[in-house]
């Protein structure tokens, strides 16, 4: 007779090779060696341009006799015109056989889904959802130079539809990054709004990760470790932009926390973001920390006890830390900050409730209940 093991089952696929160190920019070149380049298409933004980091991330391919094809118009939360311009210019250019994601979320997202697009062909909602992809995609190698999305850790391009605006989750586990350098010095760049948005999004994954309906042991490991290090490091993060500890620990833990999505999912923060940002154009690390707190408050009234794993012991004391983050962020209050109005509300409450990432929520919630989530935060 068997008995119950107290260990819960999992099945966890490791992730991509990391290197992390200030100046691991350098290795780029060396990774692609590895992974057989001969010439990479480096997917990116105007903005790592202007800052000079992609003439790093050259230097480095050319040192290793690996021809760069560029393409840095990559725009924020791209679509899949987005995605199609940047297959079109790889088709254009020259035959490649790596592609890098060097910038933000964005540009990463971008960087998975044109492998999609240039290896299986087809539009990118054909791919929406999880093992679409029929045959082989090139490697790839992730750079992330914002501490937040967590995308370099996730096998997920994030893609919007160019009429509805929906976010379409594209995955399969050979879209995955192969390799992924964290240089902490890549992320100093970054203006105090841009830290502080997408600081916000990292925290929220750490915090919605731990207590998915798929959570799990490693899962939890991972997003444990995510909060500390975010909690920890934050405010330093917005305060000293220079101080290189607090910027190397948000890098590693926004690369925890997608390590924690990858292993797990998300839950009603996102859900009730994403149509904020959609709709009304509320950048999404505010989104997200506008909602966190009340999503916390409407878990912790049934689930008591759920957040006690987290740095912050307990649902209120969790609650209380993110709106003091959220604070240090100078990031608004309540949604009548961004222009949302009661009529609103219905609306919202009825694309939230389409939101796959509710689905995984530990508390399941109706409209009406997304409805009162959007209510409290007005």
């Amino acid at each position: 007779m068997s008995r119950r093991c107290a260990i819960e089952a999992f099945d966890h696929i490791p992730g991509p090779r990391v290197v992390c160190g200030v100046g691991s920019l350098a290795r780029l070149g060396a990774l692609a060696q590895g992974l057989g380049a001969t010439r990479a298409l480096v997917v990116t933004d105007a903005g790592i341009a202007s800052a000079g980091i992609l003439e790093r991330a050259l230097h480095s391919l050319r040192a290793a006799d690996i021809p760069p094809v560029i393409y840095d118009r990559v725009r924020p939360n791209p679509s899949s015109d987005d995605v199609a311009a940047t297959a079109d210019h790889a088709r254009e250019t020259a035959s490649i056989d790596l592609i890098v994601g060097l910038g933000g979320g964005s540009a990463m997202d971008c960087a998975k889904a044109a492998n999609f697009i240039l290896t299986n062909g087809g539009v990118m909602s054909d791919y929406w959802g999880y093992g679409k992809a029929g045959g082989a995609m090139l490697p790839s190698i992730g750079v992330p130079t914002t501490a937040g999305t967590g995308s370099e850790a996730q096998s997920y391009a994030l893609i919007s539809d160019p009429e509805t605006h929906r976010k379409m989750a594209c995955g399969d586990l050979n879209a995955r990054f192969r390799a992924v350098i964290l240089d902490a010095s890549l992320t100093t760049t970054m203006p105090f709004s841009v830290t502080a948005a997408t600081g916000m999004d990292a925290i929220a994954h750490a915090v919605e990760s731990y207590v998915s309906t798929k959570a799990n042991p490693m899962s939890r490991l991972y997003a444990r470790e995510a909060f500390a290090l975010l909690d920890s490091s934050f405010e330093r993060a917005l305060t000293a932009p220079d101080d290189i500890d607090a910027r190397a620990a948000m890098l590693l833990g926004a690369h925890y926390a997608g390590a924690a999505i990858e292993n797990s999912m998300l839950g009603a923060a996102h859900a009730s973001a994403n149509p904020l940002t959609a709709r009304h154009g509320v950048p999404h690390g505010a989104a997200v920390g506008l909602m966190l707190p009340h999503v916390v408050a409407y878990n912790e009234a049934r689930l008591a006890g759920r957040y006690d794993g987290l740095a912050a012991p307990g649902g209120a004391a969790l609650r209380a830390r993110v709106e003091a983050l959220r604070s240090a962020a100078d990031m608004p209050t309540c949604l009548r900050d961004h222009g949302v109005a009661l009529d609103d509300l219905d609306e919202l409450a009825e694309l939230a409730t389409d939101e796959w990432t509710g689905k995984y929520n530990p508390r399941p919630l109706t409209g009406r209940d997304f409805r009162n989530l959007y209510e409290a935060a007005l």
